[in-house]
């Protein structure tokens, strides 16, 4: 197993902020300041495009962290914030451009180019999960995906199904269905937490409420709001909250 190196330590409103990489992969864990003795870990995937430290991503931790006393964790995914990018993630970068500014379909490009992001981000994502758990005040406690839209939820639903060790999982709209995600869908059976832009922008709405459709848990449930993708209200965080204090800490 790949140990698991702090690289620096900070501290503000009662949360402690840790960097760490755990071989080439950048990561960042908050933990409530008051360090408990046991933490339930809440796992946060960064939408496509984006990094481990977006404003939204790192207050949504830091309330995690301060309201429910949970630890929060976030990595870079591959070809995202602090790692490396290849020629052929700029080209795909090119792509999407031209066809956005050409009024024509994104959503092969998008799927095309993130299948192998995906792949490679769930045995990180593992990986990360074994180290954390070496820690005293994580240990073998309950485990949550605390959610992200777009690349978020497209990274989080395959590991979701291919981890036993997270409980409750909450993902989001706002990323092409493919039957991939689908079957994988299919094969969850934790409890579940869905949002839903009625007005995304980008991705049909039929295709997202198939995919919340698929889960197979007995508790799944749709949060649907109006408004384009960047238009979350403010009060699903603490809703969030709300469905991860109910199935990590009882």
């Amino acid at each position: 197993m790949q140990s698991l190196h702090f690289t620096s330590e900070a501290s503000s409103n009662g949360v402690i902020e840790r960097d760490f990489t755990l071989g080439e992969v950048p990561g960042v864990l908050w933990s409530p300041a008051s360090r408990p003795a046991r933490t339930p870990l809440v796992l946060m995937g960064h939408g496509g495009g984006l990094h481990k430290r977006t404003p939204a991503l790192v207050a949504r931790a830091h309330h995690f962290a301060t309201t429910c006393g949970f630890s929060v964790v976030a990595i870079d995914a591959p070809a995202h914030g602090e790692r490396p990018r290849t020629a052929q993630d700029d080209q795909a970068t090119a792509d999407f451009r031209q066809a956005m500014a050409a009024g024509e379909p994104i959503g092969p490009i998008v799927v095309r180019y993130t299948l192998p992001l995906v792949e490679r981000a769930v045995p990180e994502w593992q990986a990360t999960i074994d180290a954390l758990q070496e820690l005293p005040e994580i240990g073998d406690g309950p485990i949550g995906y605390g959610g992200g839209v777009t690349m978020g939820t497209a990274i989080g639903i395959p590991l979701t199904a291919a981890e036993p060790r997270i409980t409750a999982a909450l993902f989001g709209g706002g990323f092409f269905v493919h039957e991939g995600l689908i079957e994988a869908a299919r094969q969850i059976t934790v409890p579940v937490q869905f949002l839903l832009q009625w007005d995304e922008e980008h991705v049909e709405r039929e295709s997202t409420l198939a995919l919340y459709d698929a889960f197979a848990s007995k508790e799944k449930t749709l949060h649907a709001n109006r408004g384009g993708h960047a238009d979350v209200p403010a009060f699903e965080t603490d809703d969030a909250a709300r469905f991860l204090l109910r199935h990590l800490a009882g």
